[in-house]
């Protein structure tokens, strides 16, 4: 059911060539690029019109209005499931538990006597999130984007999530009601690449945003490349994956668990089982089938991301190397099943969220862990976090000196502007100091001038 990558034996190689033994998911952005193209060129010119023609033709449901009414969303949240509702607030809550203490607050440093400079946080002014509705519906998605733009105070916020035949063209109900939740009341009903593209040009129903957020399929993340650079985006999110290093102490059931768990997300879903223990690599694999025989979505989904390319067993010699091959592999997902977990989760560097022993399973982190689950793929965590509060606020230089602390720098700055041959940033500091010979007396005098 799933295939074996055995690199034991011989060294294991570095860089990239380490990274090229391992498995992924083929996820090609720049050849969706051009399909949305059109569909993002569409929404510029011509508006809610076209998003309302784009739901009729990718969601099969033809809309009087993209705007969700305010009466929809209070009409979920009050036909909730008590216990849903209950889960969303207690998620919501541990959600703003960690969220809040990320805020960070303005910092002035005095450089020298009369100089300082103060590095302030500001929000972007207003966000676009978006929750998908293809193959699921994830209310936890609207909690993992809005509670840290909350948080960070952005003043502006609209949601969008694809319009769904079986309730009249709105958003899954549960959308909604997450969305009362959190006091969001300005929600439409638009998917896939044209939701982006609304959120990037506006429309007339919708003010432009200036970021966009949230996870999606290949065509929300081919949008998000075409318009960056007009707004900010938060990843280009591929299919998800987890990778879980684990030693012979590990519990076969719970690795087993904890891969189909990830592989009932997409077909293209990734899950990777790192381990120096054959006798644990047996005993996942033969209690693979009996578990997914007794779930659901499995030929659709579990079974072709465990059989697919991007999944597999690896086996190492040690944890040393297990560390090597997770750090090459930068999971958006990595469970640490050995012994003295902690420690040995101190020792990764690349992964966008951690899991430390057999209690803190990434289902965990999905909901309830006060963690945030929108996390960098496809490797990525090499490089990228996941979304936080940071996510949503820019960090701002406001410099202030005076007279004599300029002064005291000016024949710096003066030389290093010539030195880069740039005179006119010399003279801006000159013109300041005309006349003032104990000044200018330290400015360098360019040869043959």
């Amino acid at each position: 059911m799933i295939s074996r990558i055995d690199l034991r034996g011989d060294a294991l190689p570095e860089g990239t060539a380490l990274r090229d033994l391992l498995p992924r998911a083929d996820f090609d952005v720049s050849a969706a690029l051009e399909k949305v193209r059109p569909i993002c060129e569409a929404v510029h010119h011509r508006g809610d019109a076209a998003l309302i023609d784009y739901a009729e033709k990718f969601d099969g449901v033809r809309l009087e209005a993209v705007r969700v009414p305010a009466q929809a969303l209070a009409e979920a949240l009050e036909r909730l499931d008590p216990a849903v509702r209950a889960a969303l607030e207690e998620s919501i809550r541990r959600a703003r538990v960690v969220h809040r203490a990320q805020r960070r607050t303005s910092h002035t440093t005095q450089v020298v006597q009369g100089g300082s400079v103060t590095e302030k946080w500001v929000p972007v002014e207003r966000v676009g999130l978006y929750a998908p509705g293809g193959r699921s519906v994830y209310p936890s998605s609207v909690i993992m984007n809005a509670v840290p733009a909350q948080e960070a105070g952005v003043p502006s916020m609209a949601l969008a999530s694809p319009p769904q035949r079986e309730f009249g063209g709105l958003p899954h109900p549960t959308i909604l009601a997450a969305c009362a939740l959190l006091g969001i009341d300005e929600v439409y009903a638009v998917g896939g690449a044209q939701a982006v593209a609304m959120f990037a040009h506006g429309t007339e129903s919708c003010a432009p945003a200036t970021m966009v957020t949230g996870p999606g399929n290949i065509w929300v993340a081919a949008a998000k490349r075409y318009f960056t650079g007009k707004i900010g985006i938060d990843t280009e999110a591929g299919p998800t994956e987890i990778a879980v290093l684990a030693d012979e102490t590990a519990d076969p059931v719970h690795v087993a668990a904890d891969l189909i768990s990830q592989a009932e997300h997409d077909p293209l879903a990734a899950a990777v089982l790192v381990t120096d223990s054959p006798a644990l690599a047996d005993a996942v694999e033969k209690e693979l089938r009996p578990q997914v025989a007794a779930t659901k979505h499995v030929e659709d989904r579990i079974v072709p991301a465990l059989t697919g390319r991007q999944s597999a067993i690896v086996l190492v010699d040690g944890i040393d190397e297990g560390l090597r091959v997770v750090d090459a592999y930068g999971a958006e997902h990595l469970e640490i099943q050995t012994a003295d977990a902690a420690a040995v989760a101190d020792r990764v560097r690349n992964a966008g969220a951690i899991f430390v022993g057999p209690w803190a399973p990434v289902s965990l982190g999905d909901y309830a862990a006060g963690s945030n689950h929108v996390l960098p793929t496809g490797g990525c965590a090499c490089h990228s976090s996941g979304l936080s509060v940071q996510s949503f606020l820019r960090g701002i230089h406001i410099v202030d000196y005076t007279r004599d602390a300029l002064a005291d720098v000016a024949h710096h700055v003066v030389t290093l502007a010539e030195a880069e041959d740039l005179p006119a940033h010399g003279a801006a500091i000159k013109a300041r100091f005309v006349g003032d010979e104990q000044v200018s007396r330290g400015w360098k005098v360019p040869k043959g001038k």
